[in-house]
């Protein structure tokens, strides 16, 4: 269950972020949001505050969305209804991200078809039904609005 007390005036801010990318004091919150760790990157480098490992695709999902594009809309359908039946794996994200920026932290090389950004838009839209300001977005996770990470 989502807890609403504990909102505060600022408009959320989640953005996302390449692991390879050099963590930044904007980013708040450091979230990992893959199942597998990000392929030589130590965990000094990444600056983790935490690692959501169960709010990640599962690995059938991961594997049978290859990051292929034209997968990439049944991988958000399929992706949405793991998460919708995993409400205890998403409250810390939903915790962090009523406290201040959060950055979710992914390792795939495709900045447009990826796991974060369905996390994000998901976490975005439970955030919005319970009163929380999510700032408009250009498409519902246009991997250019507030993405750090560099093109």
């Amino acid at each position: 269950m989502v807890n609403v007390h504990d909102q505060s005036k600022a408009p959320l801010d989640i953005r996302i972020k390449r692991a390879y990318d050099p963590p930044a004091a904007e980013d708040g919150a450091r979230i990992l949001v893959d199942r597998l760790w990000p392929r030589g990157v130590s965990r000094e480098r990444l600056a983790l505050s935490a690692w959501a490992k169960d709010a990640a695709p599962s690995a059938e999902l991961r594997v049978w969305f290859g990051h292929r594009p034209e997968r990439w809309e049944e991988f958000k359908a399929r992706y949405r209804s793991e998460l919708e039946r995993d409400d205890a794996a998403l409250q810390a994200l939903l915790d962090a991200a009523r406290s201040g920026p959060v950055t979710l932290i992914y390792a795939a090389k495709d900045q447009e078809h990826n796991g974060a950004l369905v996390l994000r838009a998901y976490l975005e839209e439970r955030l919005s039904s319970h009163g929380i300001d999510v700032p408009p977005r250009h498409g519902w996770a246009s991997p250019h609005a507030r993405q750090t990470t560099k093109g």
